[in-house]
């Protein structure tokens, strides 16, 4: 698989070094209000499982629910200690999120051997459906953003947060009114054109769409850099070429 990825990456530079020219086109702001996700709303909660999920998968759609006025917290499953660098990751985190604009008040990481940070691990559905369905009422949240069930890397612990929260959904256990939108996983080559993946985007099927402008993409950037401890090579390639630092394309459960 790593060497597919790097293969990918190197095929999305030289097409992004070839098509340059059309980056100005893609440039706009998408208007998810269609498909009923109002402005103003102050209560979505985003669901990761990983220090720095935030900002190499779901930073157009941080940056997105705030162009519509929406007040974002973060709930995060793990520290992220696979590497035994938790208590690094949780302070990149934290800095992290104040570039996205989620308050520090507003971020909660959950420390419980449970959950580990481990590839090879499948949460416990009821368990982090129990601990995420108790945030979501306390906090009075209205929309939950996730991973679909590919988990866009496919890796086990995002997609135990889909199975939790598709499990909520389908027994009918989450509050009158609390929507939730996971996040498309798309295929290695669309994953590694960046920008050119946006006429593709277009032409396929979504509840919401957000695309960002080049200062935004920079401002995503920003919040990834702050994860410095993750910040290997490919990690740099992935910060230029990945379609999830300027798109994201979500459906509704």
């Amino acid at each position: 698989m790593a060497v597919l990825e790097g293969l990918c990456l190197a095929a999305a530079a030289a097409l992004a070094w070839g098509f340059l020219w059309v980056r100005d086109a893609s440039e706009r702001s998408w208007s998810p209000e269609h498909a009923g996700l109002q402005r103003g709303g102050n209560r979505t909660l985003l669901v990761i499982a990983h220090p720095d999920d935030e900002a190499m998968f779901f930073a157009p759609t941080v940056l997105g629910l705030h162009r519509l006025q929406r007040r974002v917290s973060l709930l995060c499953f793990s520290a992220g200690n696979y590497y035994n660098q938790g208590e690094i990751r949780k302070k990149e985190l934290l800095q992290s999120c104040e570039v996205l604009g989620i308050s520090p008040s507003h971020v909660m990481i959950i420390e419980n051997r449970d959950f580990p940070d481990d590839p090879g691990v499948q949460w416990d559905t009821e368990h982090v459906a129990s601990v995420l369905l108790q945030h979501i009422q306390v906090n009075g949240i209205d929309l939950v953003v996730t991973f679909d069930a590919g988990g866009v890397s496919g890796h086990s612990n995002h997609i135990s947060l889909y199975a939790a929260v598709r499990s909520l959904h389908s027994e009918g256990k989450l509050p009158k009114g609390c929507a939730v939108l996971t996040l498309q996983s798309v295929n290695l080559l669309r994953k590694y054109i960046s920008f050119l993946d946006l006429p593709f985007s277009l032409r396929r099927t979504q509840d919401v769409l957000f695309v960002l402008t080049s200062k935004e993409v920079a401002h995503a950037k920003r919040a990834m850099f702050c994860h410095r401890s993750q910040l290997l090579w490919f990690r740099r390639l992935y910060i230029l070429f990945s379609r999830y630092m300027r798109i994201n394309s979500l459906d509704f459960l």
